[in-house]
């Protein structure tokens, strides 16, 4: 009996001792599966224009106090959409943000290799990027109304989601591939101590005499193009006859984006001249010579018009912003996924198109508006905070007497806002300044154009000729010095020869 309790004891020590160790062992393995879960995360490589997203840090009295509530950017807009991520959908995200400084430079900078996974050109990019095939098309989810967490489809302008709907690309829509973010128009700043408003409403502004280096051009071939287009056509461009047609919009495209030699010539003969009335080209630093008063007029995106303008009420003396009559650009930038980044990892698609909903939320939006001084494409659809925006910025105190109804229907009137008003009652002051920089009349985008995804062709010869107006065009070097030039290499060639048969001879 003895014998047979000690070895009773035995086995029930060796099932306790197996008992305690896979106990540990399935605790072990499970913490170690958990924290394999925690660290789990997706990378999301972002490339977007210099300065043009909240990065926070807001000081206290730069609190938007909307009556919907107050609305401050405390963290950078990444930073706070990793957090969000997190909490929304429980997953790790990693942000590594990165920028360019134009669209060419962001085109260089993937021909040359660099991979990200989502990134924000402008228009004719978004074009030239959906004819090479390089993008990875939005996903059916991303167009789900019904899902709360995105923002973009129920809060894009009607007015804008038209436009991405109606442009194709080898019969894809725009929009099947991207997500707008910012847009505007192109136009003329100006001191209207120095120059009329009639002068400023004109491309033929850049080569004035009267401006005489007192006038910016932008620095690079794409935007001086088109300006230059709108000044060698102005004649056609503000007839009766050309306005008053049934198809003007498509007629104004067509001129606007026309690359036949004839005009390609006459674009550069007209920038020559440009460059040598200008002050400079520039790509930013107008904003800077606007202020400092080095110049008189700038030709500017709206969307830094806005900050122009701030910047100069700031310093005590006021600024304006022109449209010409001829035409007006009418530019967009938008979110796009790049097959060379996304490729088929759903996970990434799900957080970059994540990224785009978190920026399209009313108050981010907003955050984002406040801090680059750009127009959203977003309106909000059912959330009026984005137009409450608007008024809080621009609106008249209820004082004012010299004010104008602004009307902004066609830019946040949806069929679900039907019946709604979208009009700020402003100073007067203001319809041709910020407000009108922010959000143009329809007025001034009736006259607008989208420029096109130039192919390979013209592209060359656009950029053949923006080599000879900004370095120097061979054909422009007057006979006189082909002359000289050549009786002088001539009599190197002659004394260079006398000395080589003088050697021979001795």
């Amino acid at each position: 009996m003895t014998v047979k309790r000690k070895r009773t004891g035995r086995i029930c020590f060796l099932i306790f001792c197996t008992a305690l160790f896979l106990s540990l062992f399935c605790f072990i393995e499970t913490e170690a599966s958990g924290k394999a879960q925690e660290e789990k995360q997706v990378t999301l490589r972002i490339c977007n224009w210099e300065e043009y997203i909240d990065l926070g840090d807001w000081d206290e009295e730069d609190t938007i106090d909307l009556d919907s509530g107050d609305i401050i950017g405390e963290n950078s807009m990444v930073e706070d959409f990793t957090d969000w991520y997190y909490e929304t959908y429980g997953i790790r995200v990693k942000v590594e943000y990165s920028t360019f400084g134009t669209n060419e430079d962001l085109y260089n900078m993937l021909t040359l290799g660099d991979t990200y996974d989502l990134v924000c050109p402008s228009e004719y990019m978004i074009m030239k990027l959906m004819t090479e095939d390089r993008l990875v098309p939005l996903s059916g989810e991303f167009f789900d109304t019904s899902d709360k967490e995105n923002y973009y489809i129920k809060g894009i302008s009607p007015y804008i989601r038209n436009i991405f709907e109606e442009n194709e690309i080898d019969g894809k829509p725009w929009s099947d591939y991207a997500a707008g973010y910012m847009w505007g128009i192109t136009g003329i700043v100006y001191n209207p101590e120095l120059v009329s408003k009639e002068d400023a409403s004109t491309w033929r502004i850049l080569n004035n005499p009267a401006y005489y280096r007192q006038i910016t051009i932008k620095d690079n071939v794409r935007d001086s193009y088109f300006a230059a287009v709108g000044a060698i056509k102005s004649e056609l461009l503000t007839s009766r006859e050309f306005i008053q047609d049934a198809d003007y919009k498509e007629n104004l495209e067509r001129e606007m984006n026309d690359t036949s030699a004839e005009t390609i010539k006459k674009v550069q003969e007209y920038l020559q001249d440009v460059k040598k009335n200008a002050y400079s080209f520039e790509t930013d630093s107008g904003k800077a010579d606007m202020v400092t008063g080095k110049v008189a007029a700038n030709y500017q995106w709206s969307g830094d018009s806005v900050y122009t303008l701030d910047q100069a009420d700031e310093d005590g003396f006021t600024l304006a912003f022109a449209v010409p009559e001829e035409a007006t650009n009418i530019y967009f930038d938008g979110w796009v996924m790049l097959k060379d980044g996304i490729g088929g990892d759903k996970a990434k698609q799900h957080a970059a198109e994540a990224f785009i909903n978190f920026n399209s939320r009313a108050d981010n939006v907003i955050r984002n508006m406040y801090y680059i001084g750009y127009t959203s494409v977003i309106s909000g659809g059912r959330d009026r905070r984005v137009f409450e925006y608007a008024d809080w910025c621009y609106g008249a105190d209820g004082d004012e007497e010299d004010v104008t109804e602004y009307d902004l229907g066609y830019f946040f009137l949806g069929e679900e806002a039907e019946g709604e008003e979208y009009v700020i009652t402003a100073p007067s002051d203001q319809v041709y300044r910020q407000l009108f920089s922010q959000y143009p009349s329809q007025e001034a985008i009736s006259k607008s154009s989208l420029m096109d995804c130039f192919d390979e062709e013209q592209m060359q010869a656009i950029n053949q000729m923006w080599i000879n107006v900004r370095c120097y065009n061979i054909h422009d070097i007057p006979v006189w010095t082909w002359m000289v030039a050549g009786i002088v290499i001539s009599s190197l060639l002659v004394a260079g020869g006398k000395k080589i048969w003088e050697k021979h001879k001795s």
